[in-house]
């Protein structure tokens, strides 16, 4: 564990697992250049989140890069969150151009300034997979969000996410055809992506309801600079918990309840929805039941 300019950087259990596994087949010195290419891979999502205002409490360093835990989850504008998701990928260009320019021009270790090389384009490629929790998934999440309502992210994100790392153990499973042999550490980050996104798919009703609770302060965020609210028309009849998954990310919402003539016959603010959603045995009531 290491704690610098207040945020802990962890070891995850599957980054211990592949060091052992690295040492017992004598790849030490790969074991340390890969340590150091994500280190600075995270460390440049962290510059970028803390230069947003994000208190980023813990990262967990995985082989392929890391899982930063912020205090502003639920709460974060897109934008931002892309360009955090963004800027590790960044570390891995800058870093291939220079072991590029090394190699090209330099008469070092070659061997050496070839495996950085090859190590930072497979990291910063791979990490640009529409998967979650890689760059990738949270930047199809962040571009996802300005056209789509949030629930509906959540579930599109986490099933294709979920295909795609199957995709991954199918495709090491299916080197033993090619080579005559299963790739270990494909299909190791294969299974562990696998069971990421099998769990984060469980625990969407606890994220969603996690994006709600935090709606109250992006609300005033949106109100202080001056926003132009979406509507949202719905029938009486809709239930509150149905209404409640329409809502956008990047959005302020108005509520219109319609008679069943299309007339308007009440106005709400998402405030007031969420509030009355998070009241015991209401959010599966009719919208109309609630606010005559």
């Amino acid at each position: 564990m290491i704690k610098w300019f207040g945020t802990v950087y962890r070891f995850h259990p599957f980054f211990i697992l592949m060091m052992m596994f690295s040492i017992l087949t004598g790849y030490f010195i790969e074991l340390i250049t890969l340590f150091g290419i994500v280190f600075i891979h995270e460390l440049g999502h962290v510059a970028m989140a803390k230069s947003f205002g994000w208190h980023v409490k813990e990262v967990q360093l995985l082989p392929f890069g890391g899982v930063a835990i912020v205090e502003e989850s639920g709460n974060i504008p897109a934008f931002e969150e892309l360009w955090v998701a963004l800027a590790g990928p960044a570390q891995n260009a800058w870093m291939a151009g220079f072991a590029f320019g090394m190699l090209k021009y330099s008469g070092g270790d070659t061997l050496w300034w070839g495996y950085f090389l090859q190590a930072n384009l497979l990291i910063g490629l791979f990490n640009l997979l529409p998967i979650l929790p890689l760059d990738g998934g949270k930047i199809l999440v962040s571009l996802l969000s300005f056209r789509v309502c949030y629930y509906k992210t959540l579930h599109i994100c986490s099933w294709f996410s979920l295909c795609f790392s199957c995709g991954i153990v199918m495709y090491a499973f299916m080197r033993i055809g090619m080579n005559g042999g299963v790739q270990l550490n494909l299909l190791m980050i294969g299974l562990f992506l696998v069971y990421s996104n099998w769990m984060s798919y469980r625990h969407i009703p606890y994220q969603f309801r996690r994006f709600l609770m935090s709606r109250e302060a992006r609300a005033i965020q949106h109100l202080a600079q001056g926003t132009t609210a979406q509507p949202i028309m719905v029938g009486g009849h809709k239930e509150i918990s149905a209404i409640v998954q329409m809502l956008m990310r990047e959005k302020y919402h108005l509520i219109y309840i319609l008679s069943k003539q299309g007339i308007i016959q009440k106005a709400l603010t998402e405030q007031r929805l969420i509030q009355s959603y998070f009241l015991e045995a209401r959010s599966n009531r009719a919208i109309s039941d609630i606010f005559r």
